[in-house]
């Protein structure tokens, strides 16, 4: 990877360490022991990591600046942040990642890196209540500390990263001489952990070499024998995890600091410019809610009851369902073949928020994973979701924005495996699905692609309409042909309404002849509005 300071390189980091996040999450989750033993810091971090990577995605073939990219990009992982790890994560990214993008179009040099990592590790710590020494807030202390004395020392940037990314490596093996609840439980630090990896995949990035996971991490000793309740919850402890996202002015936090502070523990609060995430452990629920309503606004509110959470970790096969909204009696069909809960509807119509809440109860699982399916109804299946939450169903909704991003979901559900594991795979399929369809025209008007007239064949990639002709035949090849990459192996064909005869022939002929590697299959899913439905994987 280049040191050259651009759209590209950033594109490149962030997706190479949402990958190495993924694929470390289970890893990270088993080491979750403090500040509460729920096992999620690896899915926590991951989900904030992606969220911020599809803001980053949805402003590819723009001609923004890198700054306003990279400050969509921290925005997206600030709203997006989960957990404990997941909001100190994001602050790190907001105090670091605008102050490098200044520099675009430049070679990034190691004492500008330098200093953004120790302005970071600063913000981190500040971000925290009552900072705790052994997590995530040391392994970045020590990072930033061994880039400023690389840099100190004229070290080239990939030098430097690699002296920072080795002095986490060994931060986060002393984790466990620093704070007992890990040494009692055998682990290190599992936010420690996945700012590791996100510094290893940097160092990669830079250098080609490929860092092995630290070999003490095998050695640990395991939980002490007399100590079996190392895993377990602190009955002393508060029982709720409170987080919501707050509008409020600046000078409003430190009083909502003090408030918070005086009802629970794991304080963080990050953001700044209106846009803030509060994450506190309580006991008072409400009280916690009624702070951020005196500071400002808050929104997006989600409570955890820790006992609960452990109990749906735990749930068997069987208590698991899958709801997916489909736009036509083929898309119903392939969703109900695969063993989702369908609620049908037609494209651009109306969705009911209780229409989506009944068929949720009604599956009568412990957990239901929603497929929205579409742009238009992801506020309708977030709001069902949330009060599916407080009818005691554990409801999460997977973001496919398109029907076969929710095919690919679905096509990867595994319902014997454990929640968080097939969230992050249904999730991981949709978002990995490229997709695009072809319309027709019902009215004259002006497009990304020019003008249209009735009539016109219009070629949708990614939600934009990107190209115009005259036959669907070769709009269908164009919007596949956008669609395409070397790494594609999969190409899925979903028939609508009013789609030609020749389509399919014609894409199929085209297809064979220029990637013959790549596998085809057809689906008719009789959709309004899109004669065909197009997805690569």
């Amino acid at each position: 990877m280049t040191t050259h300071v651009s759209s590209e390189s950033f594109a490149a980091w962030a997706r190479a360490c949402t990958e190495a996040l993924g694929a470390a999450r289970a890893e990270i989750d088993a080491l979750n022991v403090f500040p509460v033993p729920d096992g999620d810091t690896g899915t926590n971090v991951y989900v904030t990591f992606e969220a911020a990577e599809q803001a980053l995605a949805a402003s590819e073939g723009t001609d923004a600046p890198l700054p306003a990219v990279v400050r969509d990009y921290v925005d997206a992982a600030l709203l997006g942040a989960r957990g404990n790890s997941g909001v100190i994560m994001a602050q790190l990214l907001r105090a670091s990642l605008p102050a490098l993008a200044e520099s675009e179009g430049t070679e990034a040099e190691a004492g500008h890196v330098a200093d953004a990592m120790s302005k970071a590790a600063a913000a981190a710590y500040a971000a925290v209540g009552h900072p705790v020494e052994g997590t995530i807030l040391t392994v970045a202390c020590r990072a930033a500390e061994a880039a400023q004395d690389a840099a100190a020392a004229g070290a080239a940037l990939p030098a430097m990263v690699t002296a920072a990314a080795a002095a986490a490596r060994e931060a986060l093996l002393r984790t466990p001489e620093q704070l007992d609840r890990l040494a009692r439980a055998g682990v290190v630090d599992a936010g420690g952990r996945a700012l590791v990896v996100v510094l290893d995949t940097t160092e990669h990035l830079l250098t080609g070499r490929f860092v092995p996971d630290p070999e003490p991490l095998s050695e640990m000793p395991r939980p002490l024998a007399d100590d079996p309740g190392s895993h377990e919850l602190d009955p002393d402890g508060p029982s709720y995890e409170v987080m919501y996202l707050l509008d409020a002015a600046d000078d409003a936090i430190p009083e909502l600091r003090t408030r918070l502070d005086g009802l629970g523990d794991c304080l963080v609060v990050v953001g700044g410019d209106r846009l803030w995430n509060v994450h506190v452990h309580v006991d008072d629920v409400g009280a916690a809610i009624e702070a951020g309503i005196e500071a400002g606004r808050p929104y997006r509110i989600a409570v955890t009851h820790f006992a609960e959470q452990g109990r749906g970790r735990t749930s068997s096969a069987g208590t698991r369902a899958v709801v997916a909204v489909a736009a036509g009696p083929g898309l119903a069909s392939l969703f109900s073949d695969a063993g989702a809960v369908v609620v049908q509807t037609t494209a651009g119509g109306p969705l009911a928020v209780s229409t989506v809440l009944d068929t949720i109860l009604d599956c009568g699982a412990d957990d239901v994973v929603v497929l929205p399916n579409s742009r238009d109804f992801r506020a309708v299946c977030d709001a069902a979701a949330a009060q599916a939450r407080e009818a005691g169903v554990h409801a999460t909704v997977i973001p496919s924005w398109t029907q076969v991003q929710g095919l690919a979901a679905v096509a990867v559900h595994e319902p014997g495996q454990p929640f968080d594991d097939d969230v992050v795979a249904m999730t991981s399929a949709a978002r990995g699905t490229q997709h695009g369809a072809i319309t027709v025209a019902t009215e004259s008007g002006m497009t990304m692609a020019g003008p249209c007239l009735v009539g016109d064949v219009l070629g949708v990639v990614d939600a934009e309409f990107s190209m115009i002709g005259d036959e669907q035949a070769d709009v269908a090849r164009q919007v596949l042909d956008r669609l395409m990459s070397g790494s594609a192996e999969l190409v899925t064909l979903v028939t609508g309404e009013g789609l030609d005869a020749d389509v399919v022939p014609r894409v199929e002929r085209w297809l064979r002849a220029r990637r013959p590697d790549v596998e085809l299959v057809v689906y008719d899913g009789g959709q309004e509005r899109y004669p065909l439905l197009v997805a690569v994987e």
